[in-house]
């Protein structure tokens, strides 16, 4: 199963403020620039993907926006929240996620013996684990114009270099930059 990142990082790696605070995505880059509907390519990205994995910071991040059915992005996608200490969905997640502890290379297996074929690999510490047990293929890395000086890393440490090719870039009117690499593990 190909597992793909999409993220956004602030220039200096960092995806949330130390507090987990993502409030600068929407106050930072171009706010006046005539985006049409450029989506930088998320709803492309969506559409090829089949389900999600993703942490359990990004789900309570999610879960605490309160979206409406109306706003709730993700469809009747799959979701599974990895987590080794909550164990109930919150309420009003209820049927939208599921929890999942244990190994992610026995996750992954079952997942593609059910016929999932694109995951979508989201939250840091998600991230980091799927790098290190080499299970990323791809990762769409969009920079936001903006210099936190600290916060939470998308990528901590790694148990080896890990060798980035292909790379595709494109810049957007809003002065946001969007990255996207191949991952060789060789």
């Amino acid at each position: 199963m190909k597992c793909s990142v999409y993220i956004a990082t602030s220039v200096d790696g960092f995806i949330a403020k130390p507090d987990g605070n993502v409030d600068w995505l929407h106050t930072a880059g171009n706010l006046e620039a005539d985006m049409g509907t450029e989506d930088m390519g998320f709803k492309a990205f969506m559409d090829s993907v089949d389900c999600i994995i993703m942490g359990r910071k990004c789900m309570e991040m999610i879960s605490n926006m309160n979206l409406t059915p109306e706003q709730w992005f993700y469809g009747d996608m799959r979701i599974v929240v990895l987590s080794n200490t909550v164990k109930e969905v919150p309420d009003n997640l209820k049927g939208k996620v599921e929890m999942y502890s244990g190994d992610i290379n026995s996750l992954v297996a079952a997942l593609e013996k059910e016929g999932f074929k694109h995951a979508y690999i989201d939250g840091g510490k998600t991230i980091q684990s799927f790098i290190n047990l080499r299970l990323i293929d791809e990762i769409i890395i969009t920079k936001v114009p903006v210099l936190l000086g600290e916060g939470i890393p998308l990528f901590g440490k790694t148990l080896k270099d890990i060798k980035l090719e292909k790379a595709k870039a494109c810049a957007f009117a809003n002065d946001f930059v969007q990255v996207k690499y191949s991952v060789n593990y060789e």
